[in-house]
């Protein structure tokens, strides 16, 4: 749980980093890839990491642009991506221009719970990168190369004439 605007925002701005070198890697053809026929497509994925950004904290009173849930999913990774980039940004913006430290503490409904702001903030964090995991998936399945997030790919390792550890 944040109980700092600063620790969130150092945090979010690593996340979003990453996330957007995940989302500048998608084709408008990898869009469809999907495990199976009755899971969400890379997609669908993509944009419901994009259209929490908004709904979960828009949950707390807190007010700024993004995406509604009755949004389809657009057709172009661009677009996606570009979205996501404005939307992550309002986020940032709000809370360090609507909150203070205090805020964090503020029990607001999630989901039939009560949540404190900072939870929400650190579940949004977590529910991020668990959809970020599903996209490098989806795009190793669409013939993507996948971005460094937490260190080098099986590509980089190449490309340093290494071979990746065995784990």
């Amino acid at each position: 749980m944040y109980k700092h605007i600063k620790d969130f925002a150092a945090t979010w701005q690593n996340e979003t980093e990453a996330t957007m070198r995940t989302l500048e890697m998608l084709t408008d053809e990898s869009l469809g890839q999907q495990i199976t026929s009755d899971h969400r497509t890379l997609g669908r994925v993509a944009w419901h990491l994009v259209q929490t950004l908004h709904e979960m904290p828009s949950r707390t009173g807190l007010s700024f642009e993004g995406p509604g849930e009755d949004m389809p999913v657009p057709a172009s990774a661009a677009d996606i991506a570009s979205v996501y980039k404005r939307t992550s940004q309002a986020l940032l913006d709000a809370i360090q221009s609507s909150w203070k430290d205090e805020n964090l503490l503020i029990m607001s409904d999630m989901y039939g719970d009560q949540w404190p702001n900072g939870l929400m903030l650190d579940i949004l964090v977590k529910h991020e990168i668990h959809h970020r995991g599903q996209l490098t998936v989806l795009m190793r399945q669409a013939g993507l190369r996948v971005p460094d997030l937490y260190g080098p790919t099986k590509e980089q390792w190449a490309e340093y004439g290494a071979l990746p550890p065995v784990i």
